[in-house]
């Protein structure tokens, strides 16, 4: 193993040039990659972590207009910057950039950190952020390492190291770090990132187009589509939620704040009833259904997570007046769209509407 990886190394300054001409033809025109604003590039880091840059681009637009500067950000109301992320998911993001912007504020005089290890210590960024940030805004020599790194690696050098191991991330950092132009940081890291993102897919990589194919080892031992290696499995969660959807004369509903640490912490939602099973239309019924209250639509749905899968049914209820719900407030259905709903919620509502 160790020795084609010298061999490959050899090969180094071929490799930089080969990636920075392709780069050059082939990158996307993206925002936060026209500028070297820190606060822009750690917005574009937090989105694109968990979403897919396709996605993620019209959020980050929509993001950056309401809070263009770190100031923006740290004085917003939590309510709100939950809204603006709404549809994204994984909302600790967005909880842990609001904290950040705070804690820029307070020990940085609200001044972007350049040192990589204040960077990394802001809330919710970890190395592969800190090194994104450091790299992109200040051209500082440090190796990003994200999925498509990993791909590109674990092929180029035909290495079934799982991925998701210690061992692993060390040594596919420590190749990174090997790697890396330390002349074009800036460039270098984006070219690699790139090259995973269009030509180094997981699934059907473009082989023939990838300019590091004369060095690639997986190319040549065609064994690209079984790269990279996972060792663990992930282990889904089923989970059963019925949402009652309270509606009276005057058009009012009832929302309830999430405030347990569990998935869309904060984010507002319809009276929950979690179970079992899904509660079906006798048991609605029975037991949450008083008098003159007529149950008139419902919709299923299912809503996958990462280790999650939540079933969920929800009952539109006509009631003359709203029950009384544990943590619930009285919302006008005009007025529902200022809360932050997760995106379950939300295709309930369009299904029912």
């Amino acid at each position: 193993m160790w020795r084609k990886i010298i061999i490959f190394f050899v090969n180094t300054q071929y490799l930089h040039n080969e990636l920075l001409q392709w780069y050059e033809s082939h990158r996307r025109d993206l925002p936060w990659r026209d500028t070297t604003d820190p606060y822009a590039i750690w917005i574009s880091e937090i989105i694109l972590q968990q979403t897919r840059v396709a996605q993620g681009l019209d959020y980050y637009l929509r993001f950056m207009s309401r809070f263009p500067a770190i100031a923006d950000l740290a004085q917003a109301d939590e309510q709100e910057v939950l809204l603006f992320w709404q549809g994204l998911g994984y909302y600790s993001r967005a909880r842990n950039l609001h904290a950040a912007a705070k804690q820029i504020m307070q020990s940085y005089n609200g001044v972007f950190p350049t040192e990589y290890s204040q960077v990394r210590s802001l809330r919710g960024v970890g190395d592969y952020t800190s090194a994104a940030i450091c790299s992109f805004a200040y051209n500082a020599p440090y190796a990003v390492v994200d999925g498509n790194v990993y791909r590109v690696l674990s092929r180029l050098l035909d290495d079934e190291t799982p991925i998701d191991t210690t061992i692993g991330k060390r040594r596919f950092q420590q190749l990174a770090d090997r790697l890396l132009d330390k002349n074009e940081p800036r460039l270098y890291n984006q070219a690699v990132m790139e090259l995973g993102a269009l030509c180094c897919i997981p699934q059907t990589p473009h082989c023939e187009e990838c300019p590091l194919r004369q060095l690639c080892m997986a190319y040549a031992h065609q064994t690209a589509v079984l790269l990279p290696v996972k060792s663990k499995t992930k282990t889904i969660r089923e989970r059963y939620f019925t949402h009652l959807i309270y509606i009276n004369s005057q058009s009012q509903t009832l929302l309830q704040r999430r405030e347990e640490k569990d998935i869309w912490h904060h984010l507002y939602q319809f009276p929950l009833v979690e179970s079992d099973h899904l509660l079906g239309t006798a048991e609605v019924e029975n037991e949450y259904l008083k008098e003159n209250e007529q149950l008139v639509k419902e919709v299923e749905l299912t809503h996958v997570l990462t280790h999650q899968r939540i079933n969920a049914r929800f009952f539109v209820i006509k009631s003359v007046s709203l029950p009384k719900w544990n943590g619930s407030s009285v919302v006008s259905l005009s007025n529902i769209h200022d809360y932050p709903l997760s995106r379950l919620t939300l295709r309930a509502m369009q299904l029912l509407e």
